[in-house]
C-alpha cells in the first residue's frame, strides 16, 4: 500500500462490482494521500473506468468500502458524495454541447447558491483556461476536442473539489495536446489539488504520478511509486512498449 506520511484521503477496500452477474471489480483496494497524484493504470476492460464511477456513487458496488475523508461514503448517491468535495471528470468529457462554455461551468458549481462566489469561481477557470475566457459564449459542441477537455476539468473545478478524479484526459486528443494537459495536471497539483487519475497513457501517468496501482480484470496485480512502474519489467513490456 502506499506508505506515504500524509494523511489518506481516500481509502477503497476490498471493492467489488457487478454488471449483472460479471464481476468487473474483484476485491480492489488502493489508498490516495492527500496532496498526491495517484494514478490507476490497466489495458481496455481492466476495470480503471468502473472503478472510479464505484468510487464517485455512479454505480454500486457488490461490496467492500469506499472511506472519503474517514467517511463511509459507500452507496451513497452521487451528488451526496459530489457534496463532500470529490468530483468526477469523466472519460469522454461529457459536456454539455448544446449550452455555452459559461453554462457548462455554471452548471459545474449547480451545488452552489452565492451567485458572487460563483462568478469568482468561474474568473478562476478562465485565469487557469484563458482560451475557455474567449469562447465563454461559444457553443461546447463547437469547441476542439482539447478545449472540451479544458471545459470538462474546469467544470470540475468550480466546486473547488477535495478530490478530482480524472478519467482518461488525454484520449482522443492529439499529442500536442496531451503535453497541454499534463502541465494542466501538474499545475493543479502544485495549487494543492489531489487528483486520482486513469490514464492509458502510462508514460504519461507515471511521469506524473506519486504512486501508482496497475488493474487486470478488476484486481490490482501490482503497485509502487510511479518512478518505480516507470522501470518495472513487467509495467514496461506491457503498457510502455518495451
Amino acid at each position: 500500500m502506499n506508505d506515504s506520511s500524509i494523511n489518506t484521503l481516500l481509502k477503497v477496500e476490498n471493492l467489488t462490482t457487478h454488471y449483472g452477474n460479471i464481476a468487473a471489480l474483484n476485491g480492489v483496494g488502493f489508498e490516495v494521500a492527500q496532496g498526491q497524484i495517484v494514478t490507476l493504470l490497466g489495458s481496455n476492460g481492466a476495470g480503471k473506468s468502473t472503478t472510479l464511477k464505484t468510487i464517485s456513487g455512479v454505480i454500486n458496488p457488490s461490496g467492500g468500502k469506499v472511506i472519503f475523508c474517514g467517511e463511509d461514503i459507500t452507496n451513497k448517491p452521487a451528488h451526496e458524495i459530489v457534496k463532500r468535495g470529490m468530483v468526477h471528470v469523466p472519460e469522454g468529457r461529457r459536456i454539455f454541447k448544446d449550452l455555452t462554455v459559461a453554462e457548462n461551468l455554471d452548471l459545474g458549481a449547480y451545488t452552489l447558491r452565492d451567485a458572487n462566489e460563483r462568478k469568482r469561481r468561474m474568473n478562476q477557470v478562465f485565469d487557469r483556461f484563458p482560451i475557455l475566457a474567449k469562447r465563454s459564449k461559444q457553443m461546447g459542441g463547437t469547441l476542439s476536442g482539447g478545449e472540451q477537455q479544458m471545459l470538462a476539468i474546469g467544470r470540475g473545478l468550480m466546486l473547488e473539489p477535495k478530490l478530482l478524479l480524472m478519467d482518461e484526459p488525454s484520449m482522443g486528443i492529439a499529442p500536442l495536446i496531451v503535453r497541454d494537459i499534463t502541465e494542466i495536471v501538474k499545475k493543479l497539483h502544485r495549487e494543492g489539488k489531489t487528483i486520482l487519475l486513469v490514464e492509458q497513457n502510462a508514460k504519461m501517468a507515471l511521469g506524473l504520478a506519486h504512486y501508482g496501482y496497475v488493474l487486470d480484470t478488476g484486481n490490482i496485480v501490482l503497485e509502487g511509486k510511479g518512478s518505480d512502474l516507470q522501470n518495472d519489467e513487467k509495467v514496461v513490456k506491457a503498457y510502455l512498449g518495451g
